[in-house]
């Protein structure tokens, strides 16, 4: 049973967070690890794209796997190997990826579904894989990935398979920016700024109508576009009205 305690210590109230964190991580890892046993997979793992602006600075980052004490391996071999690829392929493609790994059985396929699959060429790594990318943004682009020996899916599972997968990153995303809005909360002024550049107004038009100059108001709007963590003021307004800041 899991208590929630209202009004506790900011100790308690870290412990909480961590707590509802770590609950979360549990509910995906369970959810993944269905996934995985739905086409004999042996791992899974998840990665986000960290980086933005010029291609050069992305890269593709684990956030959740249950890897073990291979993590740290198996990451660095498939994105130095394969990163570069993957990268490419989700910006211009949504279909599946598939590798067969360096053992003479270690094949992923997917027979029915193989017109509709980018597959990965050479047998480079100690395992056969597929990865469903996801598009959800700056901070929601990624890959869920299935690893093992002998991986074989219908058309079937791959599509289920892959809307599962965006579900995953989906609430992964929502559940990053829950904690966003909850620890650095916009300020009345950012807010108000950014109705206005979101309603169209320029810089100097929200310092006539808010008595500021516009120094003061491109500060606001620096400000909450970096809380938010936006590349520039048009992504911070989009997500300002994604998490219920402004309209």
């Amino acid at each position: 049973m899991v208590h929630f305690v209202t009004g506790g210590r900011p100790d308690d109230d870290s412990r909480l967070g961590r707590n509802g964190r770590a609950a979360r991580a549990a509910t995906l890892v369970t959810r993944l690890q269905a996934m995985q046993r739905h086409i004999n997979a042996k791992n899974f793992a998840v990665l986000r794209v960290n980086g933005r602006g010029l291609p050069t600075a992305r890269k593709l980052a684990c956030v959740l796997h249950n890897w073990g004490t291979a993590c740290e391996a198996n990451a660095h071999d498939l994105v130095a190997t394969y990163g570069e690829e993957l990268l490419a392929h989700l910006d211009r493609s949504l279909l599946p990826v598939l590798w067969d790994g360096l053992g003479e059985h270690q094949t992923a396929e997917s027979a029915d579904f193989r017109p509709f699959a980018h597959r990965l060429t050479g047998r480079k790594l100690i395992y056969s894989g597929i990865a469903f990318p996801v598009r959800l943004g700056a901070q929601g682009n990624g890959y869920v990935v299935f690893t093992g020996s002998y991986i074989d899916a219908s058309s079937e599972q791959v599509v289920d398979l892959h809307s599962r997968s965006c579900n995953i990153m989906t609430d992964m995303l929502a559940a990053d920016e829950k904690r966003l809005f909850q620890a650095e909360a916009l300020s009345d002024r950012e807010i108000a700024c950014l109705q206005m550049a979101g309603d169209g107004h320029i810089s100097e038009e929200i310092a006539d109508k808010m008595g500021l100059s516009v120094h003061t108001v491109n500060a606001y709007l620096g400000a909450a576009t970096t809380k938010l963590d936006s590349v520039n003021r048009i992504q911070a307004i989009a997500k300002a009205i994604r998490l219920g800041y402004i309209s």
